[in-house]
């Protein structure tokens, strides 16, 4: 670009960034057309240092099966503060410790290797809140609480489950197998992250100061 004298590779590295805008609109692809009377600019911060790869915190509605789709601009949850969002922080994308298509609550998608690493190699506890119905066997409470975390009951109807190696359809299981039917699942913490107040469809950044 001429207003900075860059390269072409560097005016593309300012586009990616998300610095450059066209008559005030902000514009993230490297061959969008601009016609001759168009203005361009470059904020003031622009910068050509590599784009940080960021996490996304998710609250997955119950029955979202392709729960990436819900990472939208709109999507963004607007009640807590965040970076400015660019497209290329949902690209390249991967869904970590996996949620019952049929379960809603916290989803962490991570394009950082460092916190996919974490979350593939260490076995975090989740803190998953279970509706059920039916009667529970005798000494049912026992023998849930034989697996590797805590189950313990929150009021009639709903159990807290916190555990580690909570793969995919083994609460159901372990329900199944003392006389109750899950109702309803919901995953509010995974590590040291929970999802507090994030409202259900939308997400936000994982903070630099937060860790799992």
């Amino acid at each position: 670009m001429e207003e900075r004298q860059c390269s072409r590779r560097e005016a593309e590295l300012y586009i990616e960034g998300g610095f450059v805008s066209v008559d005030g609109k902000l514009v993230e692809e490297a061959g969008a057309r601009v016609a001759p009377d168009q203005q361009i600019a470059i904020a003031e911060n622009a910068t050509l240092l590599e784009i940080v790869p960021v996490t996304i915190l998710l609250h997955k509605p119950a029955g979202a099966a392709q729960p990436l789709h819900l990472l939208k601009e709109e999507t963004l949850t607007r009640s807590s503060p965040g970076q400015r969002f660019l497209k290329r922080h949902i690209t390249g994308q991967e869904q970590m410790v996996p949620l019952d298509t049929k379960a809603g609550g916290l989803v962490v998608f991570t394009q950082d290797f460092r916190v996919n690493r974490k979350l593939s190699e260490e076995s975090l506890e989740q803190e998953i809140i279970v509706e059920v119905s039916g009667a529970i066997i005798e000494g049912g409470l026992q023998q849930l609480n034989q697996i590797n975390g805590k189950v313990s009951w929150q009021n009639e109807t709903r159990l807290r489950f916190a555990m580690k190696n909570a793969k995919l359809g083994l609460i159901e299981k372990l329900c199944k197998e003392v006389g109750l039917t899950v109702v309803s699942m919901k995953r509010i913490r995974v590590g040291r992250i929970s999802m507090a107040s994030l409202p259900s469809g939308e997400w936000r950044y994982l903070q630099g100061y937060e860790r799992f």
